[in-house]
Order: structure tokens, then C-alpha cells, then sequence
């Protein structure tokens, strides 16, 4: 519990500097989120143009909004909940599944430690197939509906607990369970001759 009330502590402290007006607070509440809605939102567009874009907005808009928040949930949960909605509402104007080419691989996984680790081999094959694997992950995930595609970002690759994604989704923790199951057998359906 001190680790989670840490931060939120430390939140509450900037926005309650952010709605006195002190715009380095919300600053630093920028900084602090950035990182982690970029990686929710490029999982949700597969596309760094639109993330950037949105991420933005999302910004904006939170600033803009920041009087009202209360506190009633944690500021985390409640700018979650604004890029979850956002970027929902931009791919369903944009009405388009977005594809994953191969110039737009996720930076981000390259770099990871552990991806590193297992792609740190001579083995050519196994190098072409993690590719091929992680090419035919994104396209998975865009082929999946919005709902599903953002509690699959939230749970298993932003590792949120079902509790914190129902209120940043604003459902029960027993639609975002059953959503769950539904988008993984989707997946494993769309991933199965990678299956072992």
C-alpha cells in the first residue's frame, strides 16, 4: 500500500499546484505519465504519428479538465481513462483498422531487456520468426474491436489489475474479465500456427 500511496500522494500535490496555477506541476505530471499512455495509445493505433497526435490531446484536454478532477479516483486512473476514451473515439471517426509494416515496429519492444536477451542469438530462424511473430501480434490486436483491443493494452501490456481497468473503462470488473477472455481466444485464434 506505501508504494501506491506514494505516487498518489505526489499526484495529488501536483494537481493541486496545476489548479492553483502553477503550470510546472502539470509539467512534471507530463513527464511522469508520458512514457507509459504513449506505449496505451501506440498499442491501441499501431501508428507513432497518431500517438503523438493524440497524446497531445489527451494532454490538453487533461489540463483543460484538471479543475474539475476531485480526486475521487487516482490521477492516473483518470488520465488513463481520457487517452482510453480519446483514442477510441479517433479510430472509430477514422473508421480503419490499422496494419503494422515493418518500418513501424515498436522501438520500444527492441530495446527491452528481456527481448534483447532472447533475440540475442546467431540463430537466424529464430531471429525471422520472432519478427514474424511480433509483426503478426500487432496485426492481432488491430483486428480486434476497440473494447477488446483496449483492456488487452491495459492488462497485459500496461499490467493494470482488472480493478483499475474497469474504472479507468467505466465497467464492471466482470465485463473487463469476460472481454479479456474473449480477445485472448481471438488472439490465440489469429496466432495459431505460432502456437507450440
Amino acid at each position: 500500500m506505501t508504494e501506491e500511496t506514494a505516487p498518489t500522494n505526489e499526484d495529488a500535490r501536483l494537481v493541486a499546484r496545476t489548479q492553483a496555477g502553477d503550470p510546472a506541476a502539470f509539467d512534471a505530471l507530463v513527464v511522469k505519465y508520458s512514457p507509459r499512455l504513449y506505449g496505451l495509445v501506440y498499442n491501441m493505433t499501431s501508428n507513432h504519428e497518431d500517438t503523438n497526435d493524440l497524446l497531445q490531446d489527451v494532454f490538453a484536454k487533461a489540463y483543460r479538465s484538471i479543475g474539475g478532477f476531485k480526486g475521487n479516483s487516482a490521477f492516473y486512473t483518470w488520465v488513463h481513462s481520457i487517452a482510453v476514451n480519446m483514442t477510441i473515439n479517433f479510430l472509430k471517426k477514422r473508421g480503419r483498422r490499422m496494419t503494422m509494416s515493418l518500418d513501424d515496429m515498436d522501438a520500444g519492444v527492441e530495446n527491452d531487456k528481456d527481448f534483447i536477451e532472447l533475440t540475442a542469438t546467431t540463430n537466424p530462424v529464430r531471429e525471422a520468426d520472432l519478427g514474424e511473430l511480433q509483426i503478426r501480434l500487432n496485426e492481432a490486436m488491430m483486428k480486434l474491436s476497440l473494447d477488446h483491443r483496449a483492456v488487452v493494452t491495459l492488462f497485459d501490456i500496461q499490467g493494470l489489475p482488472h480493478a483499475e481497468i474497469a474504472k479507468i473503462l467505466g465497467v464492471s470488473e466482470g465485463t473487463v474479465r469476460s472481454r479479456l477472455f474473449y480477445a485472448h481466444r481471438q488472439l490465440q485464434n489469429y496466432l495459431e500456427e505460432f502456437r507450440q
